[in-house]
């Protein structure tokens, strides 16, 4: 199977993306995206991670044109508030765990919670993440600090308006590198044994992708692929959203994208540079549509806002490339908006797709090589996101009581993924290794929720050592190091632009 010509039916952040990186890849083969002048897109995916600058970075947007067409802010870690208790709030930051005066990487921060049971909870990220010492200070640069390891285009994602950003890739990528744009709605799809033969019996490619959001319309609606869902192992498939003005923005715009639990889920809020956007993911088992909008407009402190309701399905087809036909976004599959996955899973499955791609020749173990390879991405990042729910301690509600009560067993056994991530590593780590890898996602969530895989008896136990009796003479100088290091970082932070004044020097002056 030789490809050459590309139909692309959607168009939004997943279509956009998905042929920005095609053009720039392989600026040789005709690429055309097909989207409906009536149809609108879902618009979600306004906070990322820091996987999104090796994108940006590879299709080479010019930073200061795109801060500005769309809206764009910076973003160092996600806060999570209430999760673990109400009352109770942590950081998963961005960036690389500091580590070079450890002598147990990571795990001098267990050791000195095990000595002071009393330190919170939140000061993990503080020793070990020195873009913490950004965040507690609103404050950031993009230029080497003395006293604080931090890399500017490493360490920081993004928060964009996902509409602007479609546009931006619109007209500033794709049509100015030959990208075909046509406007149409699609009501005619002939199919033939190699998959799909014509849109409107008139667009026909050797690779069609489906961009089409939860409607799915080639893989799902016309090819009738299963669809694996998610449902018990994440709870939520509704959600409400918003926009909102600053009130002070100087305090308001913070680095961070915020996610905030209450009754029956829990409220994103991300700071663009002139609006705040935000809403409220719940589940429909344990409350209906109005009332979650009268939640959240109690939790925003007010009803004069624009309300859109979003339905979701989460999981995923159980091929993502059958015969003539790709999926890339949310008609691929979705797993929920908690850590800024949406656009991860787009920009991750087009380079593998551009992997695939680079062969002269496409047949179907390269097809069955890129279902494998997303699906295992995707499931290892679904289950990390369980994590959020599974560590949990609140049970005053319906909603919350069920998952701190769920039998999470079934979503541990089936896992396959050795990745570092996800329910079947939490166990491992904290059971069998009592120790997570360094610069994994888990050690920050588990933290916050304070699963620590590290206690006295286990490394009593694994250490056959006399030293390990007494603790604090071999840790009490690496705790030592851990406090100072954090208080050097904030005295080099503080004397930093704010968010604020950053932005508005650099980009919208």
């Amino acid at each position: 199977m030789k490809i050459n010509k590309i139909v692309i039916l959607g168009g939004g952040s997943a279509g956009w993306m998905t042929a920005s990186t095609l053009c720039k890849r392989f600026p040789n083969k005709k690429i055309t995206v097909i989207e409906s002048p009536n149809e609108a897109t879902v618009g979600v995916g306004e906070s990322t991670l820091q996987h999104i600058r090796k994108w940006t970075s590879f299709i080479g947007l010019d930073e200061k044109e795109f801060f500005k067409a769309t809206d764009a802010s910076l973003k160092l870690s996600i806060k999570f508030t209430d999760f673990y208790k109400k009352g109770e709030a942590f950081h998963y930051p961005f960036g690389l765990c500091y580590v070079k005066d450890n002598i147990n990487e990571i795990n001098d921060w267990w050791f000195k919670k095990i000595l002071y049971p009393k330190t919170k909870n939140t000061d993990f990220a503080n020793c070990l993440y020195p873009v913490m010492a950004l965040v507690n200070n609103n404050t950031i640069t993009d230029k080497e600090v003395h006293d604080l390891p931090y890399e500017y285009l490493f360490d920081t994602a993004l928060h964009f308006d996902a509409t602007k950003f479609g546009i931006y890739l619109r007209d500033n990528l794709c049509k100015p590198n030959g990208v075909e744009h046509i406007q149409e709605d699609i009501k005619t799809i002939e199919q033939d044994e190699n998959g799909i033969k014509s849109l409107n019996k008139k667009y026909k490619a050797d690779l069609f992708i489906d961009c089409t959001g939860f409607k799915s319309l080639l893989m799902g609606t016309t090819l009738k692929e299963p669809f694996d869902s998610y449902e018990d192992l994440l709870p939520n498939n509704s959600a409400w959203a918003t926009r909102m003005p600053y009130k002070n923005k100087k305090k308001e715009l913070v680095p961070y994208t915020n996610c905030t639990a209450i009754e029956n889920g829990w409220v994103w809020n991300i700071p663009l540079w002139s609006r705040i956007g935000t809403g409220y993911v719940y589940s429909d088992k344990f409350i209906d549509d109005a009332t979650a909008l009268k939640q959240l407009q109690k939790h925003l402190g007010t009803k004069d806002l624009e309300f859109r309701n979003i339905k979701m399905r989460t999981g995923i087809h159980e091929r993502l490339w059958v015969k003539n036909v790709c999926t890339i976004g949310l008609s691929a599959g979705f797993i929920e908006p908690l850590e800024s996955n949406g656009l991860f899973s787009v920009h991750e499955f087009l380079s593998q797709l551009c992997r695939v791609l680079d062969r002269d020749e496409v047949n179907q173990f390269d097809k069955d090589a890129f279902t494998h390879i997303c699906k295992l991405t995707f499931k290892n990042f679904a289950e990390f996101v369980a994590l959020h729910y599974a560590f949990t301690s609140r049970e005053d509600t319906p909603y919350w009581k069920h998952l701190k009560n769920k039998n999470w067993s079934k979503s541990i056994i089936d896992l396959s993924s050795d990745y570092q991530n996800g329910l079947l590593n939490a166990v491992k780590n904290k059971y069998i290794d009592y120790s997570y890898p360094v610069n994994s996602g888990l050690a920050a969530i588990s933290a916050g929720f304070n699963w620590s895989p590290c206690d006295l008896q286990s490394i009593c136990y694994n250490n056959f050592t006399d030293e390990i009796k007494d603790p604090k003479e071999i840790w009490e100088s690496q705790i030592k190091t851990l406090n100072k290091r954090k208080e050097v970082w904030d005295k080099a932070a503080k004397k930093l632009p704010s968010l604020h004044d950053f932005l508005k020097d650099k980009f919208y002056g």
